[in-house]
Parts: structure tokens; sequence; C-alpha cells
């Protein structure tokens, strides 16, 4: 079986890569644009790959507000072509997705695959219209939605949650943060192992992928100086005191009980997978 793995530089496309090892054909924005159709059918039929994942997306969210055109062309267009390319030559593709194309307000129950998407931002609309045409336009789809994503490798401007945290709590005394919108962070390290053990099944549809358990940011971030023992405050403040350009969903989690049935294993709580990436980035550091 051979991957193409597109965004390969990116979090989850670097994770992807490594765990596939010689299976993966790499693919970053220097090798492919996806946003091309001619682009994407001579370099996929040059590299003749089984299955196909896009990692790669638009990923600005506040910025996706005032750069629409942009947002869309990555998000939507790019998946579509993909999904064409992939039908005309019976591959299996697997498109990531997010949360983020909930508005959050459900009562506060994890969003099921079944439940209607209700995007309220720029960014999650893009996202959405990717979804749409990846589902009718490629019998063999796998769309995955996910939330909160760090991992080892992050593209300048889009960061890393948990080393963001790490950099400002050695910086300053206090950091507010955002503690009124609930998701589930989660690790590239465990969705990418239940994407490659997902790629070699036959259960096409639509997924909800992520760690299990939810929390706040604030929670999240409380964690992350707690494990390393640094001495910053976490302050807990409202959405709207931190002022963001686009509307994020109140409440984001999702139900992954779809995915755990395919699989037939379930992805470790965000605390266990959260300790798991300190614990390696230590010996990384040789802390």
């Amino acid at each position: 079986m051979r991957v193409a793995v597109i965004g390969a530089m990116g979090q989850l496309g670097s994770a992807l890569v490594d765990q596939l090892g010689s299976k993966a054909i790499s693919l970053g924005r220097t090798d492919i644009d996806i946003t091309n159709a001619n682009n994407i059918w001579s370099t996929l039929d040059h590299e003749r790959p089984d299955v196909v994942v896009n990692c790669a997306a638009y990923n600005f969210v506040d910025k996706a507000e005032t750069e629409r055109e942009a947002a869309m062309l990555v998000n939507r267009r790019g998946p579509g072509f993909l999904a064409d390319y992939c039908r005309e030559r019976d591959l299996k593709f697997i498109h990531i997705s997010t949360d983020y194309v909930y508005d959050g307000r459900n009562g506060q129950q994890p969003w099921t695959e079944q439940d209607e998407a209700s995007p309220i931002s720029t960014y999650a609309c893009s996202k959405h219209a990717g979804e749409q045409l990846v589902r009718t336009h490629c019998p063999r789809h796998f769309v995955v939605r996910t939330c909160g994503l760090y991992g080892r490798a992050s593209a300048k401007g889009k960061g890393n949650f948990v080393e963001t945290i790490l950099r400002l709590a050695k910086e300053r005394p206090e950091l507010r943060v955002v503690g009124d919108q609930l998701c589930t962070p989660t690790s590239t390290l465990n969705l990418a192992s239940a994407l490659i053990d997902l790629m070699q099944t036959d259960a096409y549809g639509l997924y909800h992928a992520t760690n299990s358990g939810s929390c706040s940011w604030a929670d999240f971030a409380t964690e992350i100086i707690r494990y390393n023992g640094l001495n910053s405050k976490v302050v807990s403040i409202t959405t709207e005191e931190y002022g963001a350009r686009a509307r994020r969903p109140t409440y984001s989690v999702l139900d992954c009980s779809k995915l755990t049935g395919a699989i037939n294993w379930a992805m470790p709580p965000w605390r266990d997978a959260l300790t798991r990436y300190l614990s390696d980035r230590d010996r990384r550091h040789g802390s």
C-alpha cells in the first residue's frame, strides 16, 4: 500500500509519514498544489498511490474572515479536485475536517456524525463546503472531523497550543486563556494511528476522531503548566473578553463511537495523550 500524504510537513501529516514509514509518499506545498487540478493529476499519476490523505488546509481561522477567497480556494476547491481525481482513479481518499463545522448549541451533548453541521465562521463554512464536495464526488471517501490538534511539527503562524503555552508560561506570571469553549485536544500521534487503521477498511463515510473526554482551553493550559512544574497562573476568561475576530463554537466535543467501531479501538483520554506528548518532548530535549 502506497499512501500519498498531502500536507506532509504539518503536524498531522508529519505524524502520518513517520508512522507509515516506507509506505508514505510525502507531499508538501512545493510538491503539489491542491488548488490546481492539472498539477494534482500530473503529480499523483507520477506517484501512483493507493490511498490519498489530505492534511492540507487554510487554517488561519481569524484571517479567513477577510481572506474568504483564499480559504475557499484551499478548503473547498482543493478537496473537490482531489475527490475528482480519486474517483476517476478509484482510490481511497481521506480528507481531514474540523469540529468547527458545528455551532456549539446542542445542549452540550457530544456531536455525532448524524447531527447537522451549522458553521458560524468563514473558516468553518469553507471546511464544510470541502466536506460536501468530497462526500458527493468520491465514493471511496473517509471525511474525518477532528479537534485541537497538537504534534511535533507545526507550521509558522499556525502554532501548537501546547508549545505556545509552555513558551508563554516561562515568560509571563499570568496567562489569560479562554474558559468557556469546551472541546477535546487531540494528539496527532493518536490520530495518525487511527487514520492508518481506518484506511485499511472499506467502511467509507463521515467520522469523528479525537482523544476522549473534554476540557476548556483554560483547563488544557492548566494541565500543561502543572505537568511541567511552572509557576505561571492561568486566568480563565470568556470568549467575548478574548475578542477573536471569528466566532468559535462554545461546545464542540465529538462523539467518536463510530470510529471506535470501525477500527476496534478507542483513542485515549486527552490527559493521557498530553502526558505522553510531554514525556516524549522531555526525552527529545534531554530533560
